[in-house]
């Protein structure tokens, strides 16, 4: 399978892609070694990816703070909260679900 750069008979290296926004989301070498960037709205890498077949996931929170990773070797870490099946409050009349952090 043809790299992107051989795809588009490209000759100059690094070879780089960018998002509207002006950041890498795709990085090429001469000897076909190439990364891509997945990013959210607030430029967090959400996946990456390489040519040798490695690659991560993460998500994050309101406040930017990773809680999730996963990886291709296995390693999984999951900070996302956990509902709590008997844990709910009543206030005002109306019930709320407690999750843990």
């Amino acid at each position: 399978m043809k790299t992107i750069a051989e795809q588009l008979n490209v000759k100059e290296f690094p070879f780089r892609i960018k998002d509207s926004k002006g950041r890498i989301i795709y990085f090429e070498e001469s000897d076909k070694r190439w990364a891509k960037y997945e990013l959210d709205s607030k430029g967090n890498v959400i996946y990456f990816e390489i040519s040798s077949g490695y690659w991560s996931k993460r998500e994050y929170d309101a406040s930017n703070k990773e809680i999730y990773y996963e990886n291709s070797k296995g390693l999984i870490l999951d900070k996302r909260p956990k509902p709590s099946e008997d844990k709910v409050i009543e206030i005002d009349g109306v019930k709320y679900k407690l999750l843990k952090l």
